[in-house]
């Protein structure tokens, strides 16, 4: 996707037209253009065949075609457990004029989170419209609406609502599911607007309506864009969401994107390029307990499941197995598919695994214990308990042991979880599997068990995931801008991610590939003291050292972009706030890492290295401290990071750099590896 020409006089659709009339060879191209780019950036999606395809790429002036792919989907506690509740002091009329674009489902704009009392008009920057389709009104919260699919901008899958009212939605007081999590809903910047762009039908985001969405919301003038969208990682040139967020990023916006939920397993992010903000989950101190009590007395304890509902200790019969099925296999009625449930009626049937409790509920089950998924279960129905592994067993002991094996599910109680944040099992995993040099993903936030605004039949609802943490991520991002308008995307990037919360590599599965540079921390990211800034040139740079030909680096960054003809950089010289780097060599040898940063804090200061390490690795800075006379002033350093042999290690070998003047602590992390690692 190049940039659009200086001329004035330039139409896209016109050219984009005349280039498939060549292609396909007739005048009408109405059956084959399905859509074009003009706004923020130039191109266009068609249906081609692939000859038609291979002689649009032999044209002259196209860069690049590559194949459409179909992408997925990836409160009230959050934001006070990172100290960012409704007592954080901000300002509400700052925080007005900024628009969050929110690239999902769509919206329900009828919810209490997105009434605009007492809110004005919106600011006099916003170039967007309101085209939500019929019976979709816009206000003064909503300030703008476009669609791509579907007929409407309206959400039918709860998920852009819910990711809209995490960034940005309003106090609504009272909000709870079932009693619990009673409270005050709210977003991270609950004063800022939000203009919805609906690009997913059901699960699945089409790359022609991401790309569509991208180049309205760059030019509708929105501040921040969050993108709760993952799919498989592709290079940078045939990923929608990288294409459309270095453009953002060029026009001053930060797109955040959600980091996926393909973990545990090892470069499984997918959200790579280092010009967005990519976002892993994480749990926060609240947790909720579903007891299961067996007919021995033995009361079992399932933190995987919300329930609101409760058998009073009525005891029923357990199902498991071929228990309610005689007719299937083993296997199939352990993982209880919904024809070997028939004989379920009146009991609690127990699952190996499930694809929903209503597969049980259907079959008239009064109630589901099952193993512990990925991702916690909600229970809208029938009561529901989740059993880790050590539990699971019991039961299954009980039930084996036991010629009529009873229990009861009891409703959910809410208690806190003292060894939060963890990063969730689901959360994808670094390595950066297309720039290795790059440690992905940036950050982790709240991810498990977030309550916020959904569809009018529960009009709130609980739901985990990356897509739930990247609007917490998006809602801060806004914050900072509040604060520092006049901020690059990089230089709110770099604040967010070197004021993180440091985390335990020994409790979080995969150490820094879980989550960068730690967990998200509101309250100091409007004043980190330093800031590492990177430019598009800057960027254009890391994708020459990595072998980008110009053509491929003009899909990206424009038409305009071209590598130079002596290139003396490599990847890991990009101005990232962390530092991360794959050795080839199994032998020892040194990793070099030149860095610069921006005082943003206060002038004459004087910032101070300090590093802790692994053993493994020598770590040297030069200098070890940074004179500063004023704000704005750069200084430049390098770090030296001397390695024994770690071919035999798996995973991440890391240290921390630290800045500090004594008040402001700027934290970056090192991280070297040698292989891909089998099981993180």
């Amino acid at each position: 996707m190049g940039a659009l020409p200086p001329n004035g006089d330039y139409s896209p659709s016109s050219h984009h037209q005349n280039i498939l009339q060549q292609v396909i060879g007739t005048n009408s191209v109405g059956d084959s253009l399905v859509r074009s780019y003009g706004r923020s950036f130039n191109g266009f999606a068609a249906k081609l065949t692939e000859a038609e395809r291979d002689k649009l790429s032999g044209m002259g002036g196209v860069v690049s075609v590559f194949e459409s792919r179909d992408l997925k989907l990836q409160t009230t506690r959050s934001w006070d457990f990172m100290g960012f509740g409704g007592t954080f002091k901000r300002n509400p009329k700052t925080e007005s004029d900024m628009v969050i674009g929110v690239i999902d489902t769509g919206i329900w704009p009828e919810s209490p989170s997105f009434t605009d009392k007492g809110i004005g008009p919106p600011p006099k920057k916003w170039k967007g419209v309101c085209k939500g389709g019929s019976n979709f009104t816009c206000n003064n919260k909503i300030i703008g609406a476009r669609y791509y699919v579907d007929s409407s901008a309206r959400d039918n899958e709860g998920h852009g609502t819910h990711t809209a009212s995490t960034a940005a939605g309003n106090e609504v007081q009272g909000v709870s599911f079932h009693g619990f999590a009673q409270g005050t809903a709210r977003g991270g910047v609950p004063s800022a607007r939000i203009a919805a762009y609906k690009v997913c039908e059901s699960i699945l985001c089409d790359d022609a309506a991401i790309l569509a969405a991208f180049d309205d919301a760059i030019a509708d003038g929105v501040d921040i864009i969050s993108a709760s969208l993952a799919g498989k990682p592709v290079s940078f040139d045939k990923s929608t969401i990288s294409i459309g967020a270095f453009h953002a990023m060029e026009k001053g916006v930060l797109t955040v994107n959600s980091a996926g939920n393909d973990g545990p397993y090892p470069s499984s992010i997918a959200s790579v390029a280092p010009w967005m903000l990519s976002v892993a989950a994480s749990s926060t101190d609240r947790e909720f307990a579903t007891k299961v009590v067996l007919g021995n007395g033995t009361t079992l304890l399932g933190t995987s499941s919300i329930n609101g509902f409760g058998m009073n200790n009525t005891k029923f019969s357990l199902a498991y197995g071929r228990t309610p099925a005689s007719f299937c296999s083993e296997e199939e009625a352990r993982m209880c598919e919904f024809r070997c449930l028939r004989e379920a009626k009146g009991k609690i049937v127990v699952c190996d695994v499930i694809n929903g409790e209503d597969v049980a509920a259907d079959a008239g089950a009064v109630g589901l214990i099952v193993k512990e998924p990925d991702f916690p279960i909600i229970s809208s129905s029938i009561p529901i308990s989740a059993l880790n592994d050590d539990d699971y067993k019991s039961l299954l002991a009980y039930i084996n042991s036991t010629e009529n094996p009873q229990g009861s599910i009891l409703k959910s109680e809410t208690i806190k979880d003292t060894s939060a944040p963890l990063v969730a099992s689901f959360s994808s995993r670094g390595p950066n599997s297309i720039a290795s040099d790059i440690l992905k993903p940036d950050i982790t936030a709240p991810g498990v068990n977030i309550i916020a605004a959904y569809l009018p039949y529960f009009k709130y609802y609980f739901s985990s995931g990356t897509s739930m943490s990247c609007p917490h991520v998006a809602g801060v991002a806004a914050y900072v801008k509040t604060v520092h308008p006049e901020w690059s995307a990089s230089a709110i990037k770099s604040a967010i991610m070197t004021t993180a919360w440091a985390m335990n590599g020994s409790r979080n599965r995969g150490a820094e590939f879980a989550y960068g540079s730690g967990h998200l921390n509101p309250t100091k990211s409007a004043d980190p003291g330093l800031v590492y800034d990177a430019t598009k040139d800057d960027y254009v740079k890391m994708l020459c050292a990595m072998n980008y030909t110009t053509e491929s680096v003009r899909i990206i960054a424009g038409n305009s972009s071209s590598c130079p003809k002596e290139l003396n950089s490599n990847v890991r010289d990009l101005n990232y706030p962390s530092m991360a780097s794959k050795v080839s060599t199994a032998s020892p040898s040194e990793i070099v890492f030149s860095r610069t940063v921006t005082n943003v804090g206060w002038p004459n200061s004087t910032y101070k290295a300090e590093v802790t390490s692994d053993p493994k690795l020598k770590v040297t800075v030069e200098p070890e401290s940074l004179v500063f006379g004023s704000v704005g002033e750069k200084k430049s350093f390098t770090v030296t990071v001397a390695h024994e042999n770690l071919s035999d290690v798996k995973g991440p070998v890391s240290a921390s750099l630290v800045w500090s003047d004594g008040s402001h602590v700027v934290r970056s992390p090192i991280v070297l590896y040698s292989s891909l690692p089998t099981d993180i």
